[in-house]
């Protein structure tokens, strides 16, 4: 019932197994085959996984905008390691293993660049703490490799009642503002409260959160009067979306502005919701009067979306990773499509995705990557998959 915390809890046992390693110019498998009715195999054959390194249970992968010479490695036990033109620095850019609870769905869970980040240097880190409680921190770079550890502000903290179902992602939309997934609290049937917290609209649980993490005015962060509760009595203005069970991650569209979650199903289905740019907007996910397509539970859920792609545990599934749209021109053959996969089932999907239109992800022939933790996007483009058990992949053509 825990899904993605049955996935990472499964694989407590070797978190430090991969501990260490350097970078590596490796490649593993090609795509070949198949030509099912959306092409997206057929598309695919040229498609290989390129190794960029070794790492410590990674959980993410990430670039600041514009610097196509780097991409950041985030280690869930608390540490954030740079890769520069293919080559592991030995220092981490910044490490807070000592303020991080580590372990099952908790830990370093990701980090991400502020849009003008070349000038103010400003990032953002989302973790658990050792209180067990969900927070956001905003850090300064100090050198160009090394963040400032005396930085440290205080953006969002969210009390948290259980250890799983944490989300754990935060984006920087085209608008400038953050977009933050959080998970619905943890336990089965979303049971905290009459409704649960993912439906109501109270709880910053279960949702996709906007805000402006800067501070302003003595406040740690502000929210956007276009949210789409501002002003709604009893509701939480940070809320953009809601009704999501475990939005461990999800996308924009770097060309389109679309949104894709991977919402991490309960017992029987894992699913990709999917909707156009600002049709997110206010939007409810279903959850937990529905669990995917199916009825869950005997509640009303305003206007549910309904998921594009669903997988059902019966068929290997248990933990959905999401997940881009692939928008790199050096891998042209699955240009336009989004890449996923799941913890248990291994192999890495492609799909087009169609607001409101389901479809299914068929399966590269790409070797299965074990413990599949995350997707990233650097800021060429270029897609990542990172495996819990230690290595980082580059999709790439053949």
């Amino acid at each position: 019932m825990l899904r993605l915390g049955v996935a990472l809890v499964l694989a407590t046992g070797a978190l430090c197994a991969a501990c260490g390693g350097s970078a590596s110019g490796g490649e593993t498998g090609s795509v070949a085959g198949g030509s099912p009715a959306d092409g997206t195999q057929a598309a695919g054959r040229g498609v290989r996984l390129v190794k960029v390194g070794d790492f410590s249970s990674p959980l993410y992968v990430t670039a600041p905008p514009g610097d196509r010479r780097r991409i950041f490695v985030v280690e869930q036990a608390g540490r954030i390691v740079v890769v520069r033109g293919g080559k592991r620095q030995s220092r981490p850019f910044l490490d807070i293993r000592s303020m991080v609870t580590a372990g099952g769905e908790q830990g370093l869970l990701s980090m991400a660049f502020a849009p003008d980040y070349a000038q103010s240097g400003r990032f953002y880190v989302y973790y658990t703490e050792r209180s067990g409680e969900e927070a956001i921190w905003e850090y300064r770079r100090a050198t160009e490799d090394r963040a400032d550890p005396a930085s440290a502000r205080l953006v969002l903290r969210m009390a948290d009642p259980e250890a799983n179902h944490n989300g754990g992602l935060m984006i920087f939309g085209d608008d400038g503002l953050m977009y933050v997934g959080t998970g619905d609290g943890g336990g089965g049937d979303d049971q905290h409260g009459p409704r649960g917290n993912a439906q109501s609209l109270g709880s910053l649980l279960g949702k996709i959160l906007r805000i402006d993490p800067r501070a302003s005015g003595g406040r740690p962060y502000t929210v956007p009067s276009s949210n789409p509760f501002v002003g709604r009595a009893g509701a939480r203005p940070e809320i953009y979306a809601y009704g999501l069970r475990n939005p461990w991650r999800f996308s924009f569209d770097r060309q389109t502005g679309d949104l894709a979650i991977a919402d991490v199903g309960q017992d029987a289905v894992e699913e990709v919701d999917f909707v156009r740019k600002g049709r997110g907007r206010g939007a409810n996910f279903g959850w937990r009067p529905w669990e995917g397509r199916s009825r869950n539970f005997d509640e009303p859920a305003p206007g549910a979306v309904f998921p594009v792609i669903t997988h059902s545990h019966s068929s290997g599934f248990c933990s959905i990773t999401g997940g881009y749209v692939v928008r790199d021109r050096t891998v042209p053959s699955l240009l336009g499509r989004y890449v996923y996969s799941d913890f248990c089932d291994g192999r890495i999907r492609a799909a087009r995705l169609r607001a409101g239109r389901r479809t299914t992800g068929t399966p590269l022939n790409l070797p299965k990557v074990g413990a599949v933790s995350s997707f990233g996007e650097d800021a060429a483009g270029r897609v990542y998959v990172t495996s819990l058990d230690g290595p980082v992949y580059r999709l790439a053509a053949r």
